[in-house]
């Protein structure tokens, strides 16, 4: 169910980066942790959840529902082991979820105009007048 997606002949992450001797700070072993959490858990659990931060050697996990973090919590521990698969031991002690809602993001204004009101379609401006007076009435 949790497969980390890495064959056979590939080298960890962590093992990689470590080799191309770039400058300290570069890329840390949190940005790591949070690049492999959807290959580590699988796409359906990373639709439902994000890495967010790791708290010395503890990564959080946001997550949808309390449902989500039950199922996930039972799962820590195997899901710990996927991650170690794709950066290597010793980096992730613990994993914490904590329900976050999803974020809705900015939306456009369906109509920018404000709605035009049905009294306007009335030509006599007393009847027009009378109709508004009485709508107003009406609603209080």
């Amino acid at each position: 169910m949790l497969e980390c997606l890495i064959p056979a002949n590939m080298e960890r992450a962590s093992k990689v980066l470590g080799k191309l001797n770039l400058p300290e700070g570069t890329v840390t072993q949190e940005a790591m942790v949070c690049a492999v959490w959807a290959n580590a858990v699988g796409k359906k659990i990373a639709a439902h959840s994000r890495a967010v931060k790791m708290v010395r050697a503890h990564l959080v996990v946001e997550v949808e529902d309390a449902i989500w973090q039950r199922q996930l919590f039972v799962l820590r521990r195997q899901i710990g082991g996927k991650i170690e698969e794709c950066i290597g031991a010793g980096i992730v002690e613990d994993i914490e979820f904590r329900v976050a809602p999803r974020r809705i993001g900015p939306m456009r204004a369906k109509h920018s105009m404000a709605q035009a009101d049905d009294a306007d379609g009335i030509a006599d401006p007393v009847l027009r007048n009378l109709y508004k007076a009485s709508r107003k009435r009406g609603l209080a």
